[in-house]
C-alpha cells in the first residue's frame, strides 16, 4: 500500500497562498492547490502505519492511509468515496480545519507530517460524483425538526434525509450556513462551496426554512409536537465580553458582528445601517485565536492604517517542547495568512481600559500593561503600561455558551456548569425527543468536531425512532 519509500524520499510540501500583494484586494480564496504531480508525490509519504495515530487526531476517523493511498495511485473517484465515507464536507475541512490528523501523524515525530489536509482538498475539489444527490432509504414516515443550520446541524440533517427521514431544517438567517456563511471569511471559504452543497441536500429531499427563530417566532412546543425528533445545533454563539471602563464606547464591537457584516457585503447585501470599517483606521483585535485571526485578514483587505492583535497568555514555542510530546497537538506558535499579510501581534498584554477621543464618544486608544500568571493568578508586571491607538477595536476573545433566551429556556432543557445543553451518548438532552449536537452541547470546538457531532447525533436519533 502506498509507495513504501515515499516518506524516505519525498520531502514535506505543504500548498502556498497567492502573493501578499495580490490577494489583500480581494476577497477570493487564498490558498493555491497543488499541481496532480506534486499531491500525488505529497500522498505517497504516507507510511500505512500498523497503528494510524492520523485516526486518533481525527474526530471524524477519516480513513486516511486509506483514501491517501488511493491519490497516490491516482484513483481519485475511489479516494472520494472513502473520503466521504466519513466526511459530509471534506471541501470545508479542507479548507478550515487545523489538521489535528497531521498534528497525530508518525511523520510527526520529525515535524514532516504528511500533508493530509492537501490531500483532502484536492479530493473534494475533484469530486464531482459525490455532489450528484444520492437516492434515500426507503421513506421511514417520521419527521425531524433540525435546527441550526452550521456544520453540525447540516451533517446531522443530511445523514438523516439518507436514511430516509423527513427533515426540515430551520435557520434564523436569511441563508444557511451559520457561522461558516457569515463567522468565516470568504478568503477562507468561498461561500459557492456552500451553496453547491446545500442545492445537493435540497435535491436529495431536505426542507429548508430560513429565517425561522424557533423559541421566539415558532413556539418550541408547537415544533415538538408537529415532529417525531428535534434536533438542536444551535451553536455556542454568546460571545465572551470584556468588562473594563470604555466598553461601551462607539468603535469597540463583537468580532461576529464585524465579520458577518463584511461576508454579507461580498455576498451583495445592502450595506448596515450602521457600517463598521477599518479603512484608515487604528485596528485593535483582542484574542489570539482563529476569529481574531480572520478580523486581522479582514482589517487589511478593507485598508486599515493598522492592525495589532493581543493574546493574553504567553507567546507560544516556536517549537514543541518536551512536555508537549507527539501525538498530543503541538502548542506551538501559528502564523495564519492573515498575519503574513501585515499585522503586530503581542502576547502577555492584558486590556485595562479603553479610552475615548475628544468628543468623549468613540474610542481612540487601548490602556493596556504587561501580565503573567504566578500560581495560577494573573498579576499585573510593574512598569508595564502602554497605550496604543486604536480607533476600532474588535473582541474575538471566544464564545462562553449557547444563548438561552429562546428555545432552551423554552424547553427547560438541563445545562452543565458552563452553560452548555447536557447530552446522553447518543445526543439525546433532559427532554424526550429533543437532541442536541456540536458547540451548543460540546461548548466552542472545531469544525471538525462538529460534523462529527451532527452525524453521531444523527444516528442517535435514528435509533430512537427505530424504536420509539
Amino acid at each position: 500500500m502506498g509507495n513504501p519509500r515515499g516518506f524516505l524520499e519525498v520531502p514535506r510540501k505543504k500548498s502556498g497562498d497567492r502573493p501578499v500583494d495580490e490577494r489583500v484586494h480581494d476577497y477570493r480564496e487564498t490558498g493555491v492547490e497543488h499541481p496532480p504531480d506534486v499531491i500525488t508525490a505529497q500522498a505517497s509519504r504516507c507510511m500505512d502505519c500498523g497503528i494510524p495515530f492520523c485516526h486518533e487526531g481525527c474526530p471524524l476517523g477519516n480513513v486516511i492511509p486509506e483514501f491517501n493511498d488511493h491519490v497516490y495511485r491516482g484513483r481519485m473517484a475511489d479516494a472520494a468515496r472513502v473520503l466521504y465515507s466519513t466526511n459530509n464536507f471534506p471541501e470545508v475541512t479542507g479548507r478550515v480545519c487545523p489538521a489535528p490528523c497531521e498534528a497525530s501523524c508518525v511523520l510527526g515525530l520529525e515535524d514532516a507530517p504528511v500533508t493530509i489536509k492537501d490531500v483532502e482538498r484536492t479530493i473534494a475539489n475533484q469530486s464531482d460524483e459525490q455532489l450528484r444527490p444520492r437516492a434515500a432509504a426507503r421513506p421511514s414516515g417520521r419527521r425531524v425538526a433540525v435546527v441550526g443550520s452550521g456544520p453540525a446541524g447540516l451533517a446531522c440533517a443530511q445523514q438523516l434525509v439518507r436514511a430516509g427521514h423527513a427533515v426540515v431544517l430551520f435557520e434564523r438567517d436569511d441563508r444557511v450556513g451559520g457561522l461558516l456563511r457569515y463567522g468565516i471569511p470568504d478568503f477562507k471559504l468561498e461561500k459557492s462551496l456552500l451553496d453547491r452543497r446545500l442545492a445537493q441536500m435540497i435535491a436529495e429531499g431536505l426542507e429548508v426554512q430560513t429565517g425561522v427563530d424557533v423559541g421566539t417566532t415558532v413556539d418550541a412546543e408547537d415544533l415538538r409536537s408537529r415532529y417525531d425528533a428535534v434536533v438542536l445545533a444551535i451553536g455556542s454563539r454568546v460571545p465572551r465580553d470584556l468588562p473594563v471602563p470604555g466598553r461601551e464606547l462607539a468603535g469597540v464591537h463583537f468580532a461576529m458582528e464585524y465579520l458577518t457584516q463584511q461576508n454579507r457585503r461580498v455576498a451583495g447585501d445592502a450595506e448596515a445601517s450602521a457600517p463598521i470599517d477599518a479603512r484608515d483606521k487604528h485596528v485593535v483585535v483582542i484574542g489570539g485565536g482563529d476569529t481574531g485571526s480572520d478580523c486581522v485578514g479582514t482589517a487589511n483587505r478593507q485598508g486599515a492604517a493598522s492592525v495589532t492583535q493581543l493574546e493574553l497568555m504567553p507567546k507560544p514555542p516556536l517549537v514543541r517542547m518536551p512536555d508537549n510530546p507527539w501525538p498530543e497537538w503541538p502548542l506551538v506558535l501559528r502564523t495564519s495568512s492573515s498575519h503574513e499579510e501585515g499585522c503586530e501581534r503581542d502576547f502577555s498584554v492584558m486590556t485595562r481600559a479603553l479610552l475615548p477621543d475628544a468628543s468623549g464618544q468613540r474610542v481612540a486608544k487601548l490602556s493596556a500593561v504587561r501580565a503573567r500568571f504566578t500560581g495560577g493568578k494573573l498579576e499585573e508586571l510593574p512598569d508595564s503600561a502602554m497605550d496604543l491607538p486604536a480607533d476600532l477595536v474588535l473582541l474575538a476573545m471566544g464564545f462562553v455558551g449557547p444563548e438561552r433566551p429562546g428555545i432552551i429556556d423554552a424547553l427547560g432543557l438541563e445545562l452543565d456548569a458552563r452553560g452548555n445543553i447536557v447530552t446522553t451518548a447518543t445526543g439525546s438532552t433532559s427532554v424526550p425527543g429533543v437532541f442536541a449536537a456540536g458547540d451548543g452541547s460540546r461548548g466552542q470546538s472545531l469544525v471538525v468536531w462538529a460534523i462529527a457531532d451532527g452525524r453521531r447525533v444523527a444516528a442517535g436519533v435514528d435509533a430512537w425512532l427505530a424504536y420509539s
